[in-house]
C-alpha cells in the first residue's frame, strides 16, 4: 500500500496529478516555447481557473514566481518605500517581518506568543504603514486567523495595502478579495503539487503603488511588478517559467472547480473535526492551539505527552502514514497533520485509528 503524506508541504499529491502529468508528457506541452501561443493559451486558462476559484474581481492579475518565499521579498520591494507592519504569531509570519528588516524597511510588528491567535482589538497599525502583512494560516504553529478578522483589519486601515500569506490556507480560506489587495501561495500544500511554483494575486491598488515607486529604488529587475504586469498583458512571463507546474496547477484547479469549493471546504472541516475530537479525548496527544476559534483546519498541530514526537512519527511511518514534525524548537514536542484536499476522509480515519493504538 502506498504511503499517505500528512506532511504540511511538500504534501500528498492531489489524486489527479498522475493522470495530468502523463497527459503533459503525451502532448509534449513541456517542450513548447514559453513564447509560443500554446503557452499563452495555458497561462490564460490558468488565469481564468484561478480567478473563478478565488472569485477575483476584474482588476486582479495573477503572476507566477519560483516560490511563495520569493513573494515576501517581491511584495516588499515593489509595494513599500519605507514602512511595513506585520502581525506575527509564528515562524513564517516572522520571516515576512525579517524580509522587511533585511530590505531596510522601518518595519513594525504586533507579536503574540507562538501558538496564539490575535485579538484584533489590540492591533494598532501606524498611519505610515504602506503594507500590512499577515499569515492567514501559520503553518509552523497551526494557528488560523479567521477571515472575518482579516476583513475587519482592512476596514479599519483602508489606506494600507493588505498582503495575505495564504500558503497553507488556500484554497480552503474564503477570503473576500474586495477586502484584500494582494495574496500569495505556493502549490505544494493545499493544491497537492510538487514544489517549485509561487502564485501571486495582485489588485489595481498594488499596481498603482508599484508604478509610483518605479525608478526610486531597486524593485527586483525582471521580476519587478512593472515587468510582471507588462508580460501579463500577453499572458507571458519575463523569464522561462515552470511550465509543468503551471500545467498541473491549471488542471488541478479545474478539477477542484468541478468538485466544488464548497464541497472541498465541508470535507476539510469534517476531517478537521475528526482529528480535533480525537486530540481532545486522547491522553497521549492534545491540541497545541488552545483557542478553538484559532485552530487551523488545514494544518493541525498536536502536542505529544510522555514520549518524543519522533517516536510517534517513526511508528506511523512504518504503517505508511507520514506525519510532519514540529517546527523549529518544537520538532520533538509536536506533530503536524496536514489536512489538505488531497487527503481523503478514509485516509484521515486510518490515521486516527493508528494514533489511537499507540
Amino acid at each position: 500500500m502506498a504511503s499517505v503524506y500528512f506532511t504540511p508541504g511538500p504534501a500528498q499529491l492531489y489524486p489527479t496529478v498522475e493522470r495530468h502529468l502523463q497527459q503533459a508528457l503525451n502532448s509534449q506541452v513541456l517542450s513548447q516555447s514559453h513564447r509560443s501561443q500554446g503557452f499563452k493559451d495555458l497561462y490564460k486558462r490558468a488565469d481564468a481557473a484561478l480567478k473563478e476559484l478565488f472569485n477575483l474581481h476584474a482588476g486582479y492579475e495573477i503572476y507566477f514566481t519560483g516560490s511563495a518565499t520569493e513573494i515576501w521579498e517581491r511584495s516588499l520591494q515593489n509595494l513599500t518605500a519605507r514602512h511595513s507592519f506585520h502581525l506575527v504569531n509564528g515562524s513564517f509570519s516572522g520571516k515576512y517581518l525579517e524580509h522587511a528588516q533585511w530590505l531596510g524597511r522601518e518595519a513594525d510588528a504586533h507579536q503574540v506568543p507562538f501558538g496564539e491567535g490575535f485579538d484584533m482589538a489590540q492591533v494598532h497599525v501606524p498611519m505610515q504603514a504602506e503594507l500590512i502583512g499577515i499569515a492567514q494560516n501559520e503553518t509552523s504553529s497551526g494557528v488560523c486567523t479567521p477571515v472575518t478578522d482579516i476583513h475587519a483589519l482592512k476596514a479599519r486601515y483602508p489606506t494600507s495595502l493588505l498582503s495575505v500569506d495564504m500558503v497553507s490556507g488556500a484554497p480552503y480560506a474564503q477570503l473576500d478579495f474586495n477586502l484584500v489587495d494582494t495574496a500569495f501561495f505556493s502549490v505544494q500544500k493545499g493544491f497537492g503539487l510538487p514544489a517549485g511554483l509561487g502564485v501571486w494575486l495582485v489588485n489595481e491598488r498594488c499596481l498603482a503603488k508599484a508604478a509610483s515607486l518605479q525608478g526610486q529604488q531597486y524593485t527586483g529587475g525582471h521580476y519587478s511588478m512593472a515587468m510582471l504586469h507588462e508580460f501579463y498583458q500577453q499572458f507571458q512571463t519575463p523569464c522561462t517559467p515552470n511550465v509543468l507546474a503551471i500545467y498541473l496547477l491549471t488542471h488541478v484547479v479545474e478539477d477542484m472547480l468541478v468538485k466544488g469549493l464548497d464541497t472541498i471546504r465541508k470535507e476539510t472541516e469534517a476531517k478537521a473535526d475528526m482529528v480535533y475530537g480525537f486530540l481532545e479525548e486522547s491522553e497521549l496527544f492534545s491540541p497545541f492551539v488552545q483557542e478553538p476559534a484559532h485552530r487551523s483546519p488545514t494544518v493541525l498541530v498536536a502536542e505529544v505527552h510522555g514520549k518524543p514526537a519522533s517516536s510517534v512519527i517513526s511508528k506511523l511511518k512504518e504503517q505508511g502514514l507520514v506525519l510532519g514534525s514540529g517546527y523549529g524548537k518544537y520538532k520533538d514536542q509536536h506533530i503536524r497533520i496536514a489536512n489538505f484536499p488531497a487527503v481523503s476522509e478514509a485516509e484521515m480515519e486510518r490515521l486516527i485509528k493508528a494514533l489511537k493504538l499507540l
